[in-house]
């Protein structure tokens, strides 16, 4: 049996099957990630559920683990030296497991960079800017009376989108074939309709985008990883 002891965050979410991935994670676009993966890529893995709250993400636990407080994060008690390893960063947990499995990170060293780029297309571009066009226009940030930063934000939404549109033409996926870098995107453009900001972008003017996210949803490890740990 694997020894998780020298992490604390098992003390205060205690791992049942330490022999497991071990995810620390909330069901947000970029919590959803890794539980989609490892769904999609069968790997054994142990969900525990980490509120957004300051009484979890800024826990002295959680914060062992991720120093910079936010979800999702894991541990793999069979790291590549054999010793457990605790990763963050969705965006690298998405590299490490896809390298770790051998799946779904492109088929050979061209596909591989492809999947690379779009994957940090989606970590610089996509993440940061929706996720502030959320924050303009369902949270706090509504309440913003300047127009500018709202404006700026849908706007930076909407080249985005324009990017991935023109991407898709004639593509199934992002790079050609389902990898890391769609269940990287995917999610982000899903919580447009949880920002209440699809109407704002013109959602329905990027076709390839709206049928992209209908053939993600369609596939059953993204519905139990949208759901994974549950709300």
């Amino acid at each position: 049996m694997s020894d998780l002891s020298d992490f604390p965050i098992t003390k205060r979410w205690p791992a049942q099957h330490p022999d497991r991935i071990q995810l620390y994670s909330f069901p947000t676009p970029n919590g959803v990630k890794v539980a989609i993966l490892l769904e999609e890529l069968g790997l054994p893995y142990e969900a525990h559920r980490v509120t957004l709250s300051d009484a979890d993400v800024k826990s002295p636990e959680f914060l062992s683990l991720n120093p910079n407080n936010k979800i999702p994060a894991i541990i793999d008690p069979n790291g590549p030296t054999g010793a457990p390893l605790g990763l963050f960063e969705s965006g690298a947990i998405l590299i490490y497991l896809a390298d770790k499995a051998g799946r779904l990170i492109g088929s050979d060293a061209a596909k591989r960079a492809e999947v690379i780029q779009w994957l940090m297309f989606q970590m610089g571009g996509v993440g940061p800017m929706f996720g502030q066009l959320g924050f303009f226009t369902k949270f706090a940030g509504s309440a913003v009376e300047d127009p500018l930063p709202r404006e700026r934000y849908i706007n930076e939404a909407k080249r985005l989108l324009a990017v991935l549109d023109g991407a898709l033409e004639g593509r199934d996926w992002i790079a050609g074939e389902y990898s890391i870098a769609d269940i990287a995107l995917a999610p982000w453009l899903r919580g447009l309709e949880f920002y209440g900001a699809q109407e704002i972008v013109g959602w329905s003017d990027f076709p390839n985008c709206v049928a992209y996210v209908e053939r993600f949803l369609a596939r059953p490890a993204v519905q139990i990883g949208l759901n994974t740990p549950p709300r």
